[in-house]
Order: C-alpha cells, then sequence, then structure tokens
C-alpha cells in the first residue's frame, strides 16, 4: 500500500472515531484546529460559569446578581436595582422573569411575604454552549462531587433531571431537559430542604 492510500485509509478511520485529522502533508488542518480550540474554549468557559456558582450560594446568592440574597432581599429592593420584570408573576407562586440580552443572562425570581423566595439562572441565549448549554451532569459531578439528590421531575411529556446539591443553609438545583444528562435548561437557589 502506498503512503498516499495508507494516510487515506487512516483518515477515514479517525474521521469515523471523532478524534483531528493529519492531512497528506502530515500538517493539521486549519478548519480542525480551529474547531478543537473553539470547543476547549466553550468547556473551559461552561466550567468557569458552573464554578462561578459555589461559592455565592453558601450566602444564598447568585454570581454577579447584584448581592440579591434568598429570605432578604425585597421585591421593592430589586425592582429599583433592576427595573420591572418584562414578564411579572401572574399570581402568588409565579415568577417575575428578566429575559437574557446580548450577552446579560436571564433570570426569574419568585417572592414569598415580599421577599426572594427562589431564583433561577438561565444563562445566555448567545453563545450557549459557554455558559449553561456546556455544563453536563458529568462535569457537574467531577467537579461538585456526588449531589444530594437526584431525581426525575415529568411534566405532561417533559422529562427533566433534577440534581441538587446543598450549600450550608441554601440549595442549587441543576435542571436538565431529559435524562441523557446534557443540556442544562436552568439552576435554581432556594432555602435547603434537603435533611
Amino acid at each position: 500500500m502506498n503512503l498516499y492510500a495508507s494516510l487515506k485509509k487512516t483518515a477515514i478511520a479517525t474521521i469515523a472515531a471523532g478524534t483531528l485529522v493529519l492531512s497528506a502533508a502530515g500538517t493539521v488542518p486549519s478548519y480542525a484546529a480551529a474547531d478543537t480550540t473553539a470547543s476547549v474554549d466553550s468547556q473551559t468557559k461552561a466550567l468557569q460559569t458552573l464554578m462561578s456558582f459555589y461559592k455565592p450560594a453558601l450566602q444564598g446568592q447568585f454570581p454577579n446578581f447584584h448581592s440579591f440574597t434568598i429570605g432578604k432581599t425585597t421585591h421593592e429592593t430589586v425592582i429599583k436595582t433592576i427595573g420591572k420584570a418584562e414578564s411579572p408573576a401572574k399570581d402568588a407562586d409565579g415568577f417575575d422573569v428578566y429575559h437574557a440580552e446580548m450577552g446579560h443572562p436571564g433570570y426569574a425570581i419568585n417572592y414569598k411575604l415580599g421577599k426572594i423566595r427562589e431564583m433561577r439562572y438561565f444563562g445566555t441565549n448567545v453563545e450557549r454552549q459557554t455558559n449553561l448549554g456546556g455544563i453536563s451532569v458529568r462535569m457537574l459531578v467531577h467537579n461538585w462531587g456526588a449531589p444530594n439528590e437526584s431525581v426525575l421531575i415529568k411534566s405532561g411529556k417533559i422529562t427533566q433531571k433534577k440534581i441538587t446539591y446543598v450549600r450550608g443553609k441554601y440549595q442549587l438545583e441543576f435542571i436538565f431537559n431529559g435524562t441523557s444528562g446534557t443540556g442544562l435548561d436552568h439552576i435554581n437557589l432556594v432555602n435547603k430542604t434537603i435533611k
């Protein structure tokens, strides 16, 4: 078998395996190198996003969200700080929703007796893989250890996986769409309920 045929056979096997391909000249094609770099960069940013929640949760807060605190910050303070929600709650169990805009993440806030009861973080819509979209159950467990609870939530035809970590007096709930462990939809922060 000549060198060209050997390289071609190796390249086909490598493509099938989903790994990086060398050109006939033995160099990395620029598009393949760019794809690999972008993928690593996305994963690094997604991991940074994940890790940014770890310490603030101990204080009942989300990272970089105006120091709003579960059970302490009032509805009035939230409105004075970031304005009225684009989609206000329709009832006591509803959420004031602040939509994601141009690199700014989306949030939803629920209140009880005028103070924050629950906050939800929806991440960004643009470059989602560098934010929530890049966080998997595997990444979560690898970096945070075994969760305090993992349950499936079913609502009609929709199934979600909720993975919960207790952080002091609070808990973070990672809500994944489906059961595959990918597709992180949002993160909830609530008072601790798990014993």
